[in-house]
């Protein structure tokens, strides 16, 4: 097995892991998200990311979770959040489980494909990058997110930006990152 075919393995189980809890969550409180607007599902990617680095700086838990949970809580509000990008939001929870299944193993599948493109690119980089790193070019991203929103409603438009869903993918990759190079921690 080449490296890329190994990446590809790890990161395929890693999102397993986020997708059964997803699939959980939806059990027990149905597509529940659909209410958020973009604003605060960015918030929640900040609360996350920002937790994560709290972590590592202190290595102090007061609530006893660690950094894992949170990396698969951004994987998982990252599929929300495109998912929301494609829909919008909801007053209600209007859609049904087996509906945001298919949009979550779409947009993984998405995430997937644009890491393999990008880990050919770049041969591996990621494997040598701390998981301190990752997390800062998450809360990175996440700020070019805020700012890009608050940008749109202001009326105006981003001049060179990839757009929110390009920084939602990265999250996504980058917290699959974080999830294989932290292991079963």
């Amino acid at each position: 097995m080449d490296k890329f075919e190994k990446t590809n393995l790890e990161f395929e189980s890693a999102v397993a892991e986020c997708r059964e809890l997803f699939s959980q969550k939806l059990h027990d409180y149905r597509a529940s998200w659909r209410i958020l607007r973009p604003q605060s599902l960015t918030d929640q990617l900040f609360i996350k990311a920002k937790r994560i680095r709290q972590l590592e700086v202190t290595g102090c838990s007061m609530v006893g979770e660690g950094i894992r949970p949170e990396f698969i809580g951004l994987v998982n509000y990252g599929i929300v959040g495109l998912i929301q990008l494609e829909c919008g939001f909801a007053d209600t929870v209007d859609m049904e489980n087996d509906e945001a299944m298919r949009l979550y193993d779409r947009y993984a599948q998405e995430a997937l494909a644009l890491m393999k493109r990008k880990n050919h690119d770049y041969d591996e980089a990621w494997r040598g990058m701390r998981v301190s790193s990752y997390t800062d070019l998450i809360l990175t991203k996440i700020e070019r997110v805020k700012e890009m929103e608050d940008i749109a409603s202001r009326g105006d438009a981003t001049k060179v930006s990839e757009g929110i869903d390009a920084n939602y993918m990265d999250i996504i990759n980058y917290s699959v990152f974080g999830l294989i190079k932290l292991g079963g921690e």
